[in-house]
């Protein structure tokens, strides 16, 4: 049952990840390259944030479980904002980095798109991200034990699984709109994705109240794809394109 637990929920949790890394990454090595140093930025941000909050349990009293979950709260929006400079910093990189490929290029051209590099920078994020956030958890569902013998919800790892699902969704597209709002210089798309990325981080502390967290979030990946498609260039005639050759 603990490993029919731990494939399904994983299957879950970065089944469409996996898939669109085949499809879309996996066969470029130019964007295989930008996904892993993505990665590493997604991690040194965390590793900072982790440090920030580590230093304020320490120097505060350890006894005041009140104090203690005020700086979590505190230490997630700390990781939350890290993690956007940190976005910022790598969209910069891989500006830089664009001009070099178009100079030494024959054509005069980069050899990826900025909004190529959005998405698989993007994508770093949520997949490193995700892994993170569930790989514990998952670990913990080959057993031995069942959830939910001590009164504690049935569905933990599932929603658990379904959650990391859509912060790789979400990190993807906000990496869309980000770089698409530091192109054309758009501030407020910026405060817009920073906002979405701190609302999502709260609707995490209302567990194990699961229907007030999963469902807004969902509501928000879902919005946020739409908004990562229009700042993608997308249009009606696109999805009218798409159908027509899918037929």
């Amino acid at each position: 049952m603990g490993a029919a637990v731990f494939f399904g929920c994983t299957f879950v949790a970065f089944g469409p990840a996996l898939s669109l890394f085949i499809l879309t990454i996996a066969g470029d090595p130019l964007r295989v390259i930008i996904l892993v140093a993505g990665s590493f930025f997604w991690l040194v941000s965390v590793l900072l944030s982790s440090l920030i909050w580590f230093i304020s349990v320490q120097v505060s009293n350890k006894n005041d479980s009140n104090l203690q979950y005020g700086l979590l709260i505190f230490g997630a929006a700390i990781s939350v904002l890290l993690q956007e400079s940190f976005r910022y910093a790598y969209y910069r990189l891989l500006k830089k980095a664009d001009e070099g490929l178009a100079t030494i290029s024959e054509d005069g051209r980069s050899p990826i798109s900025i909004q190529q590099m959005a998405y698989v920078s993007g994508f770093s994020f949520g997949i490193i991200s995700g892994v993170f956030s569930v790989i514990n958890i998952l670990a913990d569902a080959v057993g031995p034990g069942i959830v939910g013998v001590h009164g504690d919800s049935q569905y933990y790892f599932l929603t658990s699984a379904f959650l990391t699902m859509a912060i790789v969704f979400l990190h993807t597209f906000w990496g869309i709109v980000f770089f698409a709002a530091c192109e054309k210089k758009q501030l407020w798309h910026i405060a817009g994705v920073v906002l979405c990325h701190l609302v999502t981080s709260g609707l995490t502390f209302l567990n194990p109240w699961y229907e007030a967290s999963l469902i807004p979030i969902y509501i928000l990946t879902l919005l946020m794809g739409m908004w990562a498609f229009v700042a993608a260039g997308g249009t009606h005639h696109n999805i009218r394109k798409c159908l027509s050759c899918a037929q």
